[in-house]
């Protein structure tokens, strides 16, 4: 039976605090989840599934096929257990594979040691079998192998993403501090936004949340915008599965007419990468750029969509005593010129987060790299609404 048909054991990573939004993802594809986890899910699956999975998820990091479950003291033992696997089944005698890992073992100080076994058991089981050594290096390029080691417990994979999915592709230029697409994807996902209301944007540096609400919007994939995964790269890869769920891609994108999306920097320089960033993206059409501080930017009114806004959270003490104000403004902004809007705010300095002077409804937590942060969600009322119900000071 071809690997590409045969059902196994799919996990699919993510960013820690990213598996909610992963987890429906996945669910809306249509397939049955059989665990969750802090950086990921668990399913049954072929690799032809792993295809749809790669293409179609803004949220994950890799989807890992398993090929073996074993017990491992040391890296000896990891060697003799993978050189006795039928990699010549798999892997391409005459190809190129990397090695990734995640380990956490007594014996192991250095993971590149691990690695090191698990490419010399490969290269010389297809030595061995084939008369041929494969090519290996550090790009994940071809096809990757990835091992998971934890005290004894060690699981072997084929990691059919190659590159991180989490990165979708369509970003040329990042600009200062940038937010992964994966996680202003998710961040979006998590608010109250119906795809179909303005989405505002101040303070858009490079245009990542401006560009994946266009692309949520239209049901626009990541797929669209990679050519290359590591399911490639392995025996038995078809390309018409391949083609076909592309294909699928291309119909599945809708129009939302009258769709406001509005991004605003200060920064000539950012406004210009950010257009640069959708014009790849295929979205530069739908959003209106300009350069201009965040609070002259243009609220639609009865709009009844979102601001979204990711200030600087400020590393050193004189940035942050210079963002209290900004933070002030912030909040002033929203206060008078956003009612009937949903304000969000993602930061990971929650300090600076009070001198918004608005209280949250919602404090959804992230994490931005091993920054802990908070994506705050404020119901910002029109005209006179209620005095009981408004956003009130902290």
């Amino acid at each position: 039976m071809s690997l590409y048909t045969k059902s196994g054991a799919i996990t699919i990573t993510c960013n820690k605090r990213l598996t909610p939004y992963l987890e429906q993802e996945v669910k809306d594809l249509g397939f049955t989840l059989e665990d969750t986890f802090v950086t990921g899910v668990r399913l049954q699956g072929t690799i032809n599934d792993c295809i749809r999975l790669n293409l179609n998820l803004r949220c994950a990091s890799q989807v890992l096929y398993s090929l073996k479950q074993f017990k491992a003291q040391n890296a000896d033992e990891i060697y003799l257990q993978l050189k006795a696997y039928a990699w010549e089944n798999i892997l391409k005698a005459d190809g190129y594979f990397s090695i990734t890992s995640n380990v956490l073992n007594e014996t192991i100080n250095n993971s590149m040691f691990a690695n090191l076994r698990v490419k010399d058991a490969i290269v010389d089981r297809l030595r061995e079998k084939t008369g041929k050594r494969p090519s290996t290096g550090a790009e994940l390029t071809g096809a990757v192998v990835n091992l998971f080691w934890k005290n004894e417990d060690a699981e072997i994979f084929i990691d059919t993403s190659g590159d991180s999915l989490a990165r979708h592709g369509y970003r040329k230029i990042p600009g200062k501090a940038p937010m992964l697409e994966a996680l202003a994807a998710s961040t979006i996902l998590a608010s109250r936004w119906d795809r179909k209301s303005p989405f505002i944007n101040p303070m858009c540096g490079s245009g990542t949340l401006a560009i994946e609400a266009a692309l949520i919007a239209t049901n626009s994939r990541p797929g669209l915008f990679r050519d290359n995964y590591g399911f490639m790269h392995l025996n038995g890869y078809d390309d018409t599965v391949y083609q076909e769920e592309r294909g699928l891609l291309e119909k599945q994108i809708v129009e939302v007419p009258g769709l406001k999306i509005i991004a605003t920097d200060l920064s000539e320089q950012a406004i210009q990468n950010a257009r640069k960033n959708a014009r790849a993206a295929g979205v530069d059409d739908m959003i209106t750029f300009r350069v201009c501080d965040f609070a002259a930017t243009t609220v639609p009114e009865n709009g009844g969509g979102v601001v979204f806004m990711n200030p600087e959270y400020g590393l050193r003490l004189g940035e942050i005593t210079a963002l209290e104000e900004t933070y002030g403004r912030i909040g002033d902004f929203m206060k008078q010129r956003c009612g009937g809007y949903f304000g969000y705010i993602f930061t990971g300095n929650l300090d600076l987060a009070k001198k918004i002077g608005l209280k949250a409804k919602r404090r959804i937590e992230f994490y931005n790299s091993t920054l802990d942060c908070r994506l705050l969600e404020y119901e910002l009322y029109a005209g006179t609404r209620d005095p009981r119900k408004q956003a009130t000071t902290e």
